[in-house]
Parts: structure tokens; C-alpha cells; sequence
């Protein structure tokens, strides 16, 4: 499995299937964060999905890999009420997702929008 695969199916898996074993299974031991409000490691990620609300979602778009870096363009449906547009970040080493930094923005939908284009998908 390559880097992009490995990153889109543990995605995936916690996201979508909401599969909190996918962290022991496609992250790193000493996974580092460097969104502000998550700490390092996979511990409170674990805590957090089963928090997440009932109609909360996640679709994920275009992706690209270059080497040990996996980028993702997501949206994140009621991500604490907001629809969220997201580049998420990943770094793999040893087949494991082992860093990961992200972009997110609120989503305007295109007829909110001053160009008329959605922001998701591409």
C-alpha cells in the first residue's frame, strides 16, 4: 500500500467509520499535531470521535502524495457546527501517519460566495 492509500483509509476510518482502532493501526507511536487545539499522541482523538455528533461527516477530495507527505481536501460536516473545508497534512514513516498539520476554513457555499464557486469539490 502506498503512502496516499495508507492516509486515505485511515482517514477513513476514523472519520467516516468512526473506527477508533484505526489509530493503533495506521498512526504512529509518537504521533505529533500541529493544529493548536489537539495534543500530541492519538489520545484524545480517541476521546473526541466518540463525542462527535450523530450527523457529523467527513468526504474526502482530491489527494496528493509527494514521497512521505499525503495532503487531503476534505470538508468535515458539523465539525462544532460549522461545515469546515480542510487541507489536512499527513507525514508517514514505516507505514505509519506520523505528523500532521492542517489548513481549515468555514465553507461558503457558492451562491454565498463572491466568485460563485464552491470551495468543495474541486
Amino acid at each position: 500500500m502506498n503512502n496516499k492509500e495508507l492516509v486515505l483509509k485511515a482517514i477513513s476510518a476514523v472519520f467516516i467509520d468512526r473506527d477508533i482502532t484505526a489509530f493503533d493501526q495506521y498512526f504512529g507511536e509518537h504521533y505529533t499535531q500541529h493544529n493548536p487545539a489537539i495534543p500530541n499522541g492519538t489520545d484524545a482523538l480517541k476521546q473526541l470521535l466518540p463525542l462527535l455528533p450523530a450527523d457529523f461527516g467527513y468526504e474526502p477530495g482530491v489527494i496528493t502524495e509527494n514521497g512521505n507527505i499525503v495532503m487531503i481536501h476534505g470538508r468535515y460536516t458539523n465539525w462544532n457546527g460549522k461545515n469546515m473545508i480542510a487541507v489536512d497534512i499527513f507525514r508517514v514513516d514505516n507505514g505509519k501517519i506520523v505528523e500532521h498539520w492542517d489548513v481549515l476554513q468555514e465553507e461558503v457555499t457558492a451562491e454565498n460566495s463572491a466568485n460563485g464557486n464552491s470551495m468543495f469539490p474541486i
